[in-house]
């Protein structure tokens, strides 16, 4: 097993010890450093961010007049050369740091992520273990003796001084665990000051595992340099005081970073492809055998790569109002050419949904990237710029394998946009990003009426031939979560439950926002992510900010506050029922009356024949009617609601085929609908037109006076769901 190792120099590096302290002295630090009072790190738990950030949060709402897309925090000046016989790179990075917060700074926070794959005591395969059994998930391969990745640090310098600096774990995680180093600065950063370290690093990558690796001569080059943690002021995501946010590397988790710039030279050997993020800054330069390429980009928290001999690239231009001209590029292995083509169109109409509904792509270019066989995990990621699509030799319009790989395409692309331009942290509100994409994703499919077709040969013998929209299909694959949530959407990534629950994210966020648009319009939620969108580009805003930014632009403040409070905040289920449907005739009836001022009795024989005369005279002065006579019917409708509060309709029929809606809006657990018509009432329905894509059981939302097969036809529909579901994970084991 290689371990991630520490000493006094670069010699006592070369000789990794058997176990990694758990600290390096490269330098004593100094007396007035270690006087500075210490920055707290972020709860361990942080989640559920209920108070909205100040507007000046980050700097403020960006705008046209900026010099800059970002208020740029950071740049990272990056040589790296590859082996790929080896899988490592060895690199040396300048990173510049500047300080936003009024107070000197004596210790900073790197992520090392790489460590989480050094062994089996890192955070995240201690987690891999606990959720084992617990639903499917990706990081799940399996590494073995020089499988295994790792990132040493070889060096690491201020103004010519050598830094100190210790593995730390400030999620209270396994001391085995290396993901994150604090050091001790020789020189504090003044209040508003900048920091420059010198370091080389060395890097182990694994074999293909969560996100980055190789295979073969493959290689996913990502999460792989040494970065700065964020540090957050009052007023930014619910921070109350300056503090740190590092977090160690989860099985579940994903990154945050601050924006800054990355300037990036790869060495690689003679006929290798190579894709990054970002634009070529100049020519690539041939000596020795090997090539030199240099990227360049501003305005991104983040920098990958990947290079591979014998790949093809396939590319276009696209342009959009208020877009500089885009350079989309296409890097892929000859056996999966017959997904190229696809993976550029989904990308190219990706770039016009997003930029039409949300804002102008800001950046010059966007790589796709479709890995080999063999290398799944380096499949489906996001990184700004750049992305890893789904590998298929299979491709076929109008089946199952056009949606894998339009959605897989147009997910990651959109990623760029909740990840990567609203800068969402992925440790703490993965909803943010996983979610509201999935959400704004299947929007897009929706829009362009591309139904998922999962019908295979045994399910036709079964008699069903399942086409489902996009929100059904999310609604059936998160069924679990929405019918029994463990965990509320804005937990964080690893406090969950099981993988089931993590998966929750995705689906559930994506069928909470998509009820809110059924309830407020779809111009309404277009505005509202639109506002979401232009105040916090460029920034990190939390749960709160877009509660906040749905709140405004919908209109419907009550309502988002509502459905934020009991599925983002909470865990609470939705569903309501129709109890009972019941019409009566309103006819005469006997007893005792008061006519002409005297009380007088009418005779169960005297209604009767009242009756009788009536029915006569109305069927001889309507021959051809069909339903209807001369008393009205009363029809009184039971709803009762067994979940949070959700704004519903309700749809009432009528024998001579009229209907009356109404709204259930209030927060009542039960109510009765009354409704005065010639005809009785033959059904009821909650929810008629299926907006309500929260709902937990759709099969109890009906209730037929008369059976004529329609409820046997509603169940067809949910288990079609059901059974699209079970075809779904079973094509993606």
């Amino acid at each position: 097993m290689a371990v991630c190792c520490i000493g006094l120099s670069t010699a006592a590096l070369a000789a990794p010890p058997p176990a990694a302290p758990t600290a390096a002295a490269s330098a004593p630090a100094t007396a007035s450093t270690a006087a500075l009072a210490p920055i707290p790190f972020v709860s361990p738990h942080a989640a559920n961010i209920r108070t909205a950030s100040a507007p000046d949060a980050w700097g403020g709402p960006r705008t046209p007049s900026d010099a800059t897309l970002s208020d740029r925090v950071t740049t990272y000046a990056i040589q790296a050369t590859l082996d790929p016989d080896k899988h490592t790179v060895d690199a040396h990075q300048v990173m510049t740091w500047r300080n936003r917060s009024d107070r000197p700074v004596d210790k900073i926070y790197l992520h090392m992520y790489l460590n989480a794959f050094e062994g089996p005591g890192s955070t995240f395969f201690t987690e891999r273990r606990m959720y084992a059994g617990s639903g499917h998930s990706r990081g799940a391969a399996k590494l073995k003796k020089g499988e295994w990745g790792y990132i040493d640090l070889k060096k690491v310098q201020q103004n010519g001084q050598e830094v100190t600096w210790r593995y730390v774990q400030p999620d209270n995680g396994p001391k085995t665990d290396h993901t994150v180093v604090e050091m001790d600065l020789p020189q504090a950063v003044p209040a508003h000051g900048t920091l420059t370290l010198n370091m080389d690093f060395h890097d182990q990558l694994p074999r293909v595992v969560e996100r980055t690796g190789w295979w073969g001569k493959f290689h996913l080059v990502a999460q792989w340099f040494p970065k700065i943690a964020v540090l957050e002021l009052p007023g930014e995501r619910g921070a109350t005081r300056v503090r740190w946010n590092a977090h160690e590397f989860h099985y579940h988790s994903e990154f945050y970073a601050d924006y800054g710039n990355y300037d990036v030279k790869l060495t690689v050997p003679k006929g290798y492809t190579v894709g990054a993020v970002g634009h070529e800054a100049s020519a690539p330069v041939d000596a020795d055998g090997k090539v030199t390429y240099h990227f360049k980009q501003t305005d991104v928290e983040d920098f990958a790569w990947v290079a591979a001999p014998g790949y093809k690239t396939m590319d276009t231009t696209w342009t959009g109002p208020g877009s500089p001209k885009v350079k989309v590029r296409v890097i892929y292995p000859p056996e999966y050419k017959v997904v190229a083509e696809p993976t550029m169109k989904a990308t190219t109409d990706a770039l016009t949904y997003f930029s039409d509904t949300l804002g102008p792509y800001p950046y010059k270019t966007v790589t796709a990237v479709i890995p080999p066989y063999n290398a799944t995990e380096a499949g489906g990621m996001e990184y700004p710029t750049f992305f890893t699509a789904e590998h298929s030799k299979e491709y076929t319009k109008g089946t199952f394998s056009q949606y894998w790989i339009d959605f897989v395409t147009i997910h990651e692309f959109g990623h760029g946009y909740f990840m990567g331009i609203l800068g969402s942290n992925e440790f703490e509100e993965p909803m943010l990003d996983e979610g509201m994409n999935e959400y704004w994703d299947d929007r897009m499919l929706a829009d362009r009426k591309q139904g998922i077709d999962v019908t295979k040969p045994w399910m036709k013998k079964l008699g069903f031939q399942p086409v489902l929209g996009a929100f059904a299909m999310e609604r059936a694959s998160g069924v679990l979560g929405i019918n029994f949530p463990a965990d509320s959407l804005d937990a964080n990534s690893w406090d969950r439950l099981s993988n089931s629950s993590y998966g929750s994210v995705y689906s559930r966020t994506a069928s909470t926002m998509r009820t809110i648009e059924n309830l407020v319009g779809r111009e309404a939620m277009g505005k509202a992510m639109k506002l979401y969108y232009e105040r916090w580009k460029f920034r990190h805003p939390s749960a709160a900010d877009l509660r906040d930014a749905l709140a405004e632009g919908t209109g419907r403040p009550a309502l988002i506050h509502q459905i934020f409070d009991s599925q983002v905040y909470g865990t609470q289920r939705v569903d309501a029922r129709v109890v009972d449907v019941d019409s009566a005739e309103q006819l005469p009836q006997a007893g005792t009356v008061v006519k002409d001022g005297k009380r007088v009795t009418v005779t169960e024989k005297q209604v009767d024949k009242q009756i009788a005369d009536a029915r006569a005279a109305w069927k001889k002065a309507h021959k051809d009617a069909k339903h209807g006579g001369p008393y009205p019917w009363l029809t009184t409708v039971t709803v009762r609601r067994t979940g949070a509060p959700v704004p519903r309709r309700l749809e009432v029929k009528f024998a001579d085929g009229s209907s009356e809606t109404v709204k259930w809006d209030d927060d009542s657990r039960w109510k009765r609908f009354t409704f005065l018509k010639p005809v009785k009432a033959v059904s009821a329905e909650l929810d008629p037109k299926r907006e309500l894509y929260l709902d937990a059981n759709k099969l109890n939302d009906s209730y037929r006076v008369k059976k004529d097969g329609s409820a046997s036809s509603r169940w067809t529909a949910d288990a079609q769901a059901l059974l699209q579901t079970f075809y779904t994970f079973v094509g993606t084991l």
